[in-house]
């Protein structure tokens, strides 16, 4: 299974927006600037995300981005099956029926369990861990 660009820079922006949750609005450009990312790539990547759910939208001049939740409340999996689509390893697993008649039904089991595993790590994963992570992995000097 591999992560498309897409799928790492949704989550880039929401990490981003995570950082910031509290902040007010935060601008595409701004995100664009510190993630090292094209704003015109995250104009595509934040039409995948732009769900009332998932963002709050403010227009204008002072407008931008932020969370419609605390950052404790999204998952990798939710942000990379919003922008991926399927987090499946191979077509159809998602739906028993058509995993069942699929060609390498013998080998099921095996992506099946591997479907079952990225699901369950990536279920356990909040942007508020990967913060929280961030902050507890820097080495402080004196």
């Amino acid at each position: 299974m591999r992560i498309s660009t897409k799928g790492r820079y949704a989550l880039c922006v929401m990490l981003d927006l995570a950082q910031h949750y509290g902040e007010g609005c935060v601008s595409l450009k701004d995100i664009a600037a510190r993630q090292n990312i094209s704003k015109k790539y995250l104009e595509q990547i934040v039409a995948l995300l732009n769900r009332p759910d998932m963002l709050k939208t403010v227009r204008g001049a002072q407008g931008g981005y932020m969370l419609a939740r605390t950052p404790n409340k999204y998952t990798v999996a939710e942000i990379l099956r919003l922008a991926e689509g399927s987090l499946a390893p191979v077509p159809n697993l998602e739906d028993p029926s058509e995993a069942a008649a699929a060609a390498d039904s013998q080998l099921l089991y095996v992506w099946q369990g591997l479907f079952d595993n990225v699901n369950s790590y990536l279920e356990g994963i909040t942007l508020q861990d990967i913060i929280d992570h961030q902050m507890n992995s820097f080495d402080y000097m004196i």
